[in-house]
């Protein structure tokens, strides 16, 4: 498992580790029953602490998509994958709803967002 993490990001880094494992869900890279690096092993991997690396496991549990098993590991639980995406596509309306509002804010109107998006998608 390949996880990339980018400091300059926003987005925190606990977050950035369950969106990414809940992608390889997605594509079916993770699957059910497959094990998760322990705490320690990814936590030294990506070099950040393993107090990260929990809080996105406890993410995940809590969540639904994984299953820890004390003394043992943490592994991928049994997924409706049509849901994830479904949970996936809410959290980018919301995203794209913010920004939408904050070009609105900035006078931008709504013309020259669509543009813009439009111009970000072919990238």
């Amino acid at each position: 498992m390949r996880l990339i993490i980018q400091t300059s990001s926003m987005v925190p880094i606990y977050e950035q580790i369950v969106d990414q494992i809940k992608t390889l869900i997605r594509k079916g890279e993770l699957k059910e029953g497959d094990n998760l690096p322990s705490v320690r092993v990814l936590s030294k991997e990506l070099k950040i602490s393993a107090l990260t690396v929990k809080k996105a496991y406890d993410a995940l549990e809590s969540e639904g998509f994984a299953v820890t098993v004390h003394g043992k590991g943490t592994y991928i639980a049994a997924i409706n994958s049509g849901l994830l995406l479904e949970e996936q596509r809410k959290e980018l309306e919301v995203d794209l709803e913010r920004a939408i509002q904050k070009g609105r804010r900035c006078g931008i109107r709504d013309e020259e967002i669509r543009s813009l998006f439009e111009l970000l998608l072919e990238e």
